[in-house]
């Protein structure tokens, strides 16, 4: 489903039904301000000082990750904790504990993530630690602008047409990295993020993403 926010029901939204939300215009300019002024304050990692994680998407640039602070960590969860997302999570059987892990990530020209099902990330926990199920994977934007050539879009596939090559693969969603728009997906599906243009000079794509999970 692609709507604007204003239009939405969360009550009434299955992501059973429909593994896809786009919403529109869920951010309001002041907020996407103040996230904008807490990116500024963050403490950034780049791709090339992650070495597991470079490792496992190569070729990929040199984007930039940060840990959320407190105040806007809080009002993140707030504002994307809605019922319909609660009523997925909680339609899993036997869950013991519920996760979220969200980062702001920075992509200036020639920046991108490879196709992928967000299943493994075992690199990025420590040997024997089984990482939590991502069930809800979730990108959404807080740069002022965005031009249709810069790139950066959220490419989403459906199963391949020949099982085991994924060379298949046929596209079901191209979302641009609209200021303020929301994607939330069930995981697994494949995406990918495409390469930033280099028409987008010095701007970068400025997003928060991450995943709703479970443990079991």
């Amino acid at each position: 489903m692609r709507i604007p926010f204003y239009q939405f029901n969360p009550e009434t939204f299955s992501f059973i039904d429909d593994p896809v939300l786009i919403l529109e215009d869920f951010w309001s300019a002041e907020e996407r301000r103040q996230f904008r002024s807490a990116m500024e304050r963050a403490t950034w990692t780049s791709l090339t000082d992650m070495p597991a994680v470079a490792q496992a998407f190569p070729n990929c640039g040199n984007w930039l990750k940060a840990d959320i602070g407190g105040p806007e960590a809080s009002h993140f969860l707030e504002r994307v904790g809605m019922p319909c997302i609660a009523n997925y999570i909680e339609s899993f059987p036997n869950i013991k504990n519920r996760h979220v892990n969200f980062n702001f990530y920075s992509y200036k020209a020639g920046d991108c993530l490879p196709t992928h099902d967000d299943t493994d990330d075992a690199y990025t926990y420590a040997k024997g630690r089984k990482p939590p199920t991502r069930r809800l994977a979730l990108a959404t934007y807080f740069h002022e602008e965005w031009h249709p050539d810069w790139g950066g879009e959220l490419i989403m596939y459906g199963p391949p047409a020949n099982p085991g090559q994924q060379t298949s693969l046929q596209v079901t969603h191209c979302i641009p990295p609209s200021p303020g728009s929301l994607a939330i997906f069930a995981v697994p599906r494949q995406h990918r993020v495409c390469r930033v243009d280099a028409l987008a000079g010095e701007q970068k794509r400025l997003s928060i993403a991450g995943w709703f999970m479970t443990e079991h």
